[in-house]
């Protein structure tokens, strides 16, 4: 069995749910790998020490900025001369709308944010969430390729071994794009929120700080997403916010984790101050810990967590990163 792991990256920067592809396929057969722009030359090594077979790779530098159709003609076109049986993406945004593309493109299905997958016979049996994760169903694709997008860290990244070797099989980049790049915004988080193995995340309760009387909810909102920051600084993660502060634009729309946000599934996420809607209980199912901080005793978030704490986030959250940089030695 043959199967395609798009390894999507940024500028080289890859996102590691790519590796997790590779190591889903390699239970199957032969892993090819493509890797797409010249910053992605440093990763051809990469693919093949995490257990790609092949790694076709294009260096056009139209390439190096993403755009949908010009990225789509080109898989789609290694795709048709390859004829791999199954391709994966990590669901990450640029995962999600190429492969919805190139469903259409071969005439395919797509099975979207997977979260486990079995092999009968030849076809792809998928595991996903639904009804915003309280339910989950399992689905196949009678389209050929099959095509799925795997949710980041819902399965293991393989070992890496460095004595693995090869080198890349150069291939043409295909079709013209429409699109043209003027630039970026610069996130202001420093570790991905769907990467991360911890998130500190706020909600409405940073706006409510009795110590702060007088003061404007923005500011307050400042000094409590400034404390969450330095908790997450200290355990290496990342912040996260629920929709209410986002929309009321306390903090920037790439920290939110919700239904309408990001999905996330880290080892540990510490909600603090989130009443916990049912819209952002969906977006935190797959985290594998939750500790709740919150003043209200009957606040739904303390249904989903494994640890709550009744009390002040302006409190709680310095009280907890004081401990955890004793405990680490930071």
């Amino acid at each position: 069995m043959k199967t395609l792991v798009y390894i999507d990256h940024f500028k080289g920067e890859v996102q590691p749910a790519s590796w997790e592809a590779i190591g889903v396929a390699r239970n199957w057969g032969t892993v090819q790998a493509v890797i797409l722009g010249a910053s992605g030359e440093k990763l051809v090594k990469q693919a093949y020490e995490y257990g790609a077979d092949e790694v076709f790779f294009c260096d056009d530098s139209s390439l190096d900025d993403y755009r949908a159709d010009l990225f789509a003609s080109t898989l789609g076109a290694l795709a048709t001369a390859q004829s791999p049986d199954v391709i994966l993406f990590p669901t990450t945004t640029r995962g999600r709308e190429l492969a919805a593309i190139l469903a259409v493109d071969l005439n395919s299905g797509v099975l979207a944010d997977v979260t486990a997958l079995e092999l009968e016979g030849t076809l792809l049996v998928a595991t996903r969430p639904i009804y915003e994760g309280k339910l989950f169903e399992k689905v196949v694709c009678r389209g050929r390729p099959q095509i799925a997008t795997l949710r980041p860290r819902a399965f293991p990244r393989p070992p890496r071994d460095e004595s693995r070797n090869g080198s890349a099989i150069r291939i043409e980049k295909q079709g013209e794009s429409a699109i043209q790049v003027e630039g970026y915004a610069v996130s202001e988080s420093r570790v991905s929120l769907t990467d991360a193995g911890v998130i500190v995340a706020g909600g409405r309760g940073v706006t409510n700080n009795p110590a702060m009387a007088g003061a404007d909810e923005a500011t307050i909102a400042r000094k409590g997403f400034e404390l969450i920051g330095e908790l997450a600084s200290v355990l290496g993660g990342a912040v996260g916010a629920s929709r209410a502060v986002v929309d009321a634009g306390y903090i920037p729309y790439s920290h939110q984790v919700g239904q309408t946000g990001k999905t996330v599934a880290p080892d540990l996420y510490i909600a603090c101050g989130i009443s916990g809607a049912i819209q952002h209980i969906s977006g935190i199912r797959g985290a594998k810990l939750v500790v709740a901080i919150n003043k209200d005793p009957e606040a739904p978030i303390f249904k989903v967590a494994r640890y709550g704490v009744v009390g002040d986030l302006f409190q709680v959250v310095p009280a907890l990163t004081e401990a955890f940089r004793k405990r680490l030695g930071k």
